[in-house]
């Protein structure tokens, strides 16, 4: 069992979107990920959402002109994603067991994003299988994008993997880093407790 089934019990849906809303109400920037990600590719790249959740990164790509394509396993997640976004293409599928071909999908996507702590919430020790999947799912080229926490303070639960941990599956999956921030908006990354890495296939 994931460590988001066992903080969330699979029914976090409606409480997840609810808190994001709020937060855009209030004047926030609830739209850090899909920035950043449209900064390293160009509009009308394909976009796969590992981990979507109810679709917040994603919905905003496509508005931007992005060719998305939305994965959970929370079907409570996916169904907020379903009824903000019906007309866009949302999938439930284990990452670690992801396999595009056979959700009828084209693979070779331009940038797979992970936002949302999509890594440290994964069923322990599939951390090296997912990250082996999402690369496969890359064209040549392609980026693996994924922010998570590192500590007490950015995670809900004890962190499943630390960041040379990550780097590791990501070395041996073939994939190569190429920038890492302190968060979503490009700063530089300071050893702190968030981590965002690219990296490139």
């Amino acid at each position: 069992m994931s460590r988001w089934r066992d903080v969330t019990g699979g029914k976090s849906g409606e409480d997840y979107a609810a808190r994001f809303a709020a937060l855009a109400r209030a004047g926030r920037d609830v739209h850090g990920e899909a920035r950043l990600c449209a900064a390293l590719v160009p509009p009308g790249a394909r976009v796969l959402d590992a981990g979507c959740g109810t679709g917040r990164v994603m919905i905003r790509l496509a508005e931007l002109g992005y060719d998305c394509v939305g994965v959970d396993l929370d079907a409570s997640m996916l169904a907020v994603a379903r009824r903000e976004a019906p007309g866009l293409p949302w999938f439930q599928a284990d990452l670690a067991e992801f396999d595009p071909a056979g959700l009828g999908i084209a693979g070779d996507f331009d940038l797979v994003v992970a936002a949302g702590n999509v890594l440290p919430l994964l069923a322990a020790d599939t951390e090296a299988a997912v990250v082996r999947r999402l690369t496969t799912a890359l064209g040549p080229g392609g980026l693996l994008v994924a922010g998570f926490g590192l500590d007490e303070a950015h995670l809900p639960v004890p962190s499943g993997i630390t960041l040379p941990e990550y780097d590791g599956h990501c070395a041996a999956a073939g994939l190569t880093l190429v920038d890492r921030f302190a968060t979503w908006d490009a700063e530089p990354y300071d050893g702190g407790g968030y981590a965002v890495s690219v990296h490139r296939r």
